[in-house]
């Protein structure tokens, strides 16, 4: 064969198989762009898995941020309940105040109020000098105690009330031959916020003070 002829139909043989392998690869890519623009739409392979895994960050970016908002709730919550028990640690209730004056009250003809007007503390204010009320402030129990001096030649009967009700008592009966008498008695309460406490001197007794020897007090023990 003429060599010019042979290298002309090898030249030619070639170019087939270089347009055979081209046409092959455009094929696998045009089947490639196919598939990922029929499950992702129109874009590129690696721009698809881009999209796939940036929608997987957004998720998981909501779900983070809603986790975040319940704990923020709960942390309110827990705030809010160690504040409140740092206001009931808070609250202190004292009082203590004397009756006054120098001299005696009584005896009068109807049960009597007295109003403990000297007051030495009072811490929380809930005892009113001007009425002689203790106020609970807060539910919780309470102990009280009143002491009290009176001439021996009168009746003594003092009572501590809680909204009118007699919880205790202390009295003494009149002596000719007894100077002076004294006398006390304590309570422990269980009160609700509001109930009242006070002392009540009774019909045709007496009672007497100087340098505060006739005294009521009452302090919180313990909130409930």
């Amino acid at each position: 064969m003429n060599p010019a002829v042979f290298l002309l139909v090898s030249l030619c043989c070639c170019c087939c198989c270089c347009l055979s392998a081209a046409q092959e690869e455009i094929k696998k890519t045009e089947s490639e762009d196919r598939k990922c623009q029929t499950s992702e739409g129109s874009c590129y392979p690696d721009l698809c898995k881009l999209l796939k895994d940036f929608g997987v960050m957004e998720e998981k970016l909501r779900t983070t941020v809603e986790k975040l908002g319940v704990m923020e709730t709960q942390l309110k919550v827990n705030e809010n309940q160690l504040e409140e028990v740092k206001n009931k640690e808070r609250m202190k209730v004292i009082f203590s105040a004397a009756l006054g004056g120098n001299g005696h009250i009584g005896p009068i003809h109807h049960d009597t109020t007295l109003i403990f007007k000297n007051v030495i503390t009072n811490i929380g204010s809930a005892y009113n000098p001007s009425t002689g009320v203790f106020a609970a402030p807060v539910a919780g129990v309470y102990y009280f105690n009143f002491f009290y001096h009176a001439g021996g030649n009168e009746v003594k009967y003092i009572s501590l009330f809680k909204n009118g009700q007699r919880m205790v008592t202390s009295s003494d009966h009149k002596s000719s031959g007894d100077g002076a008498d004294n006398g006390a008695n304590a309570v422990t309460l269980q009160l609700e916020v509001g109930d009242q406490i006070f002392i009540r001197l009774m019909a045709n007794t007496h009672v007497w003070d100087s340098e505060n020897h006739t005294i009521f007090n009452g302090f919180l023990l313990k909130q409930v």
